[in-house]
């Protein structure tokens, strides 16, 4: 089937190629006749606009530029889904780009999109220091999401990793655990830090005495966990119960634990963080800290939907909150008899 042009469409509707201009790009008023004339017309010919040349018309690509650190991981993939139907409906497309947990990674591709004249960006968390963003947010609006970033022409939404981390591991005190270990992510991160302070500050509520060998640290992946938790058993340090920065981490404690014949919660309570969807599913399903993603990631296309437009949004953050599953049981042994059951591996 041959190209269909805008001439094409104005000879059907029985218009002027100009006002065909009009109706596509929402440029000026248009009689109510006409420009139903040229909306059946494109529907019955199956026209579709140039969306480059439309750009060059409006000043406007309705294209948004989205820097994920990691597009095969869970927890992006819910706020990516949320940022595409928010865009979608508003008549945006957004063009996806990992920025792999690497500032420089990051920096590359907003300075692409950028070239490629999106409307705006959405940086999900990342490692792209505020100088940098602030130099980004003279050329075009910039939304921050997981982390919070006080630069002209930028809105960040941050979740409460702290608040979300404290009440985590105040459900493990409270179920009578006492020697809790903690799973962190990479010790530079921001989300890491701020999940770390939350456990920390649970444990002085409680009077319950740090000690740094039950902390170790892994990068927010299955295998991070799992190497992580292999580090943890292999110390011969008691513990029944492990707080985990996220969930990823948290199912790759799990294998660890399998691999050595404990059993959660039986043996070990484990308590994630970001509720993504597989962790109602896992073996035991996860208790964990919601953070509603999804919800983060329609808030975010929202606030740059409203900057786009040279205003000002006025969104909050979602809140945290604890969802209680089957991975964690109030505590009816003493540590030291589940670190005696460590040396063996599941037959």
């Amino acid at each position: 089937m041959s190209h269909i042009t805008i001439s094409d469409v104005a000879r059907v509707s029985g218009v002027s190629e100009s006002t065909v201009s009009r109706v596509l790009n929402g440029t000026a008023r248009v009689a109510e006749s006409k420009r139903r004339a040229v909306e059946q017309a494109i529907e019955s010919m199956g026209f579709q606009p140039n969306a480059f040349a439309r750009g060059l018309a409006t000043g406007r690509s309705r294209a948004v530029g989205v820097v994920t650190q990691a597009i095969d991981s869970p927890f992006y993939g819910e706020g990516m889904r949320g940022i595409e139907r928010i865009l979608h409906d508003n008549g945006y497309t957004p063009i996806f780009m990992s920025g792999h947990w690497n500032s420089d990674d990051e920096e590359r591709c907003i300075r692409e999109l950028i070239q490629r004249r999106v409307d705006g960006v959405i940086l999900f968390a990342g490692r792209l220091d505020s100088g940098r963003i602030a130099t980004f947010a003279q050329q075009v609006p910039v939304v921050v999401t997981g982390r919070r970033v006080d630069v002209p022409g930028v809105f960040s939404l941050a979740v409460d990793d702290a608040e979300g981390a404290r009440i985590a591991t105040a459900h493990l005190i409270g179920l009578g655990h006492r020697r809790i270990a903690f799973i962190g992510g990479p010790r530079d991160h921001p989300d890491a830090a701020a999940r770390f302070s939350g456990y920390r500050q649970a444990l002085d509520d409680a009077g319950i005495a740090f000690a740094q060998r039950l902390t170790t640290s892994g990068n927010f992946t299955e295998q991070g966990g799992l190497d992580a938790g292999e580090r943890l058993l292999s110390l011969g340090e008691p513990f029944s119960a492990v707080f985990c920065a996220n969930d990823q981490t948290a199912f790759g404690l799990q294998l660890a634990l399998h691999r050595r014949g404990l059993k959660v919660p039986d043996d070990v309570s484990v308590v994630g963080f970001d509720d993504v969807s597989a962790s109602a599913y896992f073996i035991p399903p996860l208790t964990t800290v919601r953070q509603p993603v999804d919800r983060m990631g329609e808030l975010s296309a929202q606030a740059l939907l409203v900057m786009i437009e040279q205003g000002e949004p006025r969104l909050d953050s979602p809140a945290v909150a604890l969802v209680l599953r089957e991975s964690t049981r109030a505590s009816v042994q003493a540590p030291s008899a589940l670190s005696s059951r460590r040396g063996g591996r599941a037959a």
